[in-house]
């Protein structure tokens, strides 16, 4: 089995997303013995934003890109030759301001490639990164899972399904910021969901 862990924490220490994503891998990897492991820190290894360099070179045929477009869109080949080669993936995304990080949106963009991770056809957009299972561990301030405020879940099913992962588990941690109390009782939950998710 081969694991990939996306960490989209803007902090490199003390995520409750990350510690989650980490117990995570664990689970999977006791349960395959032998399992490759991949890990991606986004704040320690941030992706460039989409800018309009970015586009020049995404949009120009590879024979024709010169040496910087070239790199440019190595950058981004590299994030998805990790997707296609991953048997599960594991993204870290705490809440901000009721949505994904930038550095989760970066690489999201990133591996979102036409002809590659989907296509379009007749009959509308097919993801490619298909027979693959998602585990998201989601940290959150405040109190949101299934409240209209909450456009973390959506904006996640939408991309993950759009480029073929339809096998998503969320693992919620809520309340993060209310207190060592409700800290307390977020962490066991989200303890305890892992447990009975990965058996």
């Amino acid at each position: 089995m081969n694991i990939l862990q996306i960490n989209s924490s803007a902090r490199s220490n003390g995520s409750e997303s990350t510690r989650l994503a980490d117990a995570i891998v664990a689970r999977l990897g006791a349960a395959a013995p032998g399992a490759s492991v991949t890990r991606r820190d986004l704040a320690a290894q941030p992706h460039p934003v989409i800018d309009e360099a970015t586009l020049q070179a995404l949009f120009t045929p590879a024979a024709q890109r010169n040496a910087e477009q070239a790199a440019r869109v190595a950058l981004d080949d590299a994030l998805i030759a990790q997707v296609q080669a991953a048997d599960a993936i594991v993204i870290g995304s705490p809440m901000y301001n009721f949505g994904i990080t930038v550095q989760l949106k970066s690489w999201f963009d990133a591996i979102a490639r036409a002809n590659v991770t989907f296509r379009y056809t007749e009959n509308g957009p097919v993801g490619l990164l298909t027979g693959k299972k998602v585990y998201v561990a989601l940290a959150r301030g405040g109190m949101h899972r299934d409240a209209a405020r909450d456009a973390q879940v959506p904006h996640l099913k939408a991309f993950l399904s759009f480029v073929g992962l339809d096998d998503v588990q969320f693992i919620y941690a809520e309340g993060m910021g209310m207190g060592p109390e409700a800290v307390a009782r977020a962490q066991a939950q989200a303890d305890a969901d892992i447990n009975a998710v990965l058996v």
